[in-house]
């Protein structure tokens, strides 16, 4: 096996083993860039000399006994509204193509740079994180399909083996929509639990900041990064490994919102995974969401007036620099009048509280993560056999703006794949700071099945 397709976990054990350095382990990752980036288009900027001279570090510090734990000398990306001292930070947008360099670190990036990481460049979003697509990058698996997003970047640098693991931000879906479309884990933390200071907002009371990695064990010891200096009060435990048997644990099985209009070969590879839940000792527990009909109405009625908010300043002076798709967007939050956004804030509150309730009989939430694989690139909409159309983005925002709604922590990982070979993804939601049960589920499920996010490695054609 090359470095670069080695899981996080991996490549960790084996740098404290001193069986790879981490020169060597960043060199064969910036070659995999090398060789497939022009295909993909994940990043923004490489930082090839800088990375090289950062790994140099790592590997004389852990020769020296300064080992700062399993992020120590593993290469990672940072999606391009996350500020990184010395670097621009562009969202992937003409409006700051001539943006001046960050001054400081964001609070994610000087704590995964006190953990060891070795940055290798920014990834591409959604220009400003506003949309499901990242239309500059390819698909890992199939590059005539949507990366999706807005962390499309982040996704595919991890499923082709760009980065060991990278960060991405989720303010509707956007770490978990890429990462399924893409094999691979996405975990959204959380509300409020990882800093979000130094990072671009698209909508300051949905924004959320967390991993995307190979595996469920590889987020975990993301997160755990992530959270160095979590203040002593939170009200969870950090994340432990699983140990195999779910004995005890209550899965809720949605009997409506998340299967209804999804592809069948996604409903049918979900399900089977909810069973292997089943057979790992779980107890599967019918569950209604409450006021689903409400979900999608409340998330925009919340994004769109704040996004519009941010930006409102520079729609006045530089609109045409924007993408046709977000200046739309952007121009239509101006005309949410404020009683319609305190309903939706109203709303949330609402739908929190019944989320909470919906907790007292599960433990964890299971279903699919998008309601189908990754479209066509040329794709505008779905078809469902009902006779019902919808645009792209809209199908695959309907099953991942919920945990931003309610803030709740929600993990995707990979569960099979479609008749075309497209990863399909579970998404598993747990109670409020509670990472550590949909952790445990999601690596339990991954232990069983061997079901891990790295076949793009090999299985990607590239044209």
């Amino acid at each position: 096996m090359r470095p670069y397709e080695l899981t996080l976990t991996e490549a960790a054990r084996a740098i404290a083993a001193g069986e790879l350095s981490p020169v060597e382990l960043t060199d064969s990752v910036l070659h995999r860039i090398e060789s497939v980036e022009d295909h993909l288009g994940a990043y923004v900027t490489v930082l090839a000399d800088a990375a090289r001279q950062a790994a140099a570090r790592a590997e004389k510090d852990i020769a020296a006994g300064r080992y700062a734990g399993p992020l120590h000398g593993i290469p990672m990306g940072l999606k391009d509204l996350i500020d990184v001292a010395g670097l621009p930070t562009t969202a992937s947008s003409r409006v700051r193509a001539e943006a001046p360099a960050a001054h400081r670190d964001s609070t994610v990036a000087a704590r995964l740079r006190a953990a060891g990481a070795v940055l290798l460049g920014k990834t591409h979003t959604h220009e400003f994180a506003y949309g499901l697509i990242t239309p500059q990058t390819r698909n890992a698996w199939d590059h005539d399909r949507v990366a999706g997003g807005s962390s499309g970047g982040s996704a595919v640098a991890v499923a082709a083996g760009e980065a060991i693991f990278a960060l991405g931000t989720d303010t509707g879906g956007s770490i978990r929509v890429p990462a399924a479309l893409n094999g691979v884990v996405g975990l959204k933390p959380t509300y409020g639990r990882v800093p979000v200071d130094g990072v671009t907002p698209l909508s300051w009371s949905l924004d959320h900041v967390g991993p995307i990695t190979r595996t469920v064990a590889d987020a975990e010891l993301v997160l755990e990064a992530l959270l160095a200096g979590e203040h002593a009060t939170s009200p969870a435990p950090e994340p432990r490994p699983a140990e195999g048997s779910l004995t005890g644990l209550r899965v809720g099985v949605p009997r409506n919102h998340y299967f209804d209009r999804i592809q069948h070969e996604v409903e049918e590879a979900v399900r089977d995974a909810i069973d292997d839940l089943r057979e790992l000792g779980a107890e599967l527990v019918d569950v209604d969401i409450p006021m689903s009909e409400y979900i999608q109405a409340t998330h925009w009625g919340l994004m769109v007036p704040e996004a519009t908010a941010y930006h409102e300043r520079t729609l006045r002076t530089s609109a045409e620099l924007y993408s046709d798709d977000v200046r739309t967007l952007l121009e239509a939050g101006i005309l949410i009048p404020a009683a319609d956004h305190l309903r939706a804030r109203r709303a949330r509150t609402l739908l929190r509280d019944a989320w909470t309730r919906l907790f007292e009989t599960a433990d964890v939430i299971a279903a699919p993560t998008v309601t189908s694989t990754a479209a066509h690139r040329d794709q505008r909409t779905v078809h469902w056999p009902d006779g019902t159309e919808e645009g792209v983005s809209e199908t695959y925002i309907r099953l991942s703006a919920p945990a931003n709604v309610t803030g709740l922590p929600a993990l995707t990982l990979p569960v099979g794949a479609d008749s075309a070979g497209l990863p399909i993804g579970m998404q598993l939601i747990g109670r409020a700071f509670d990472e550590a049960t949909i952790l445990r589920t999601g690596r339990a499920y991954e232990e069983a099945t061997r079901t891990q996010g790295r076949a793009a490695l090999t299985a990607m054609s590239l044209r």
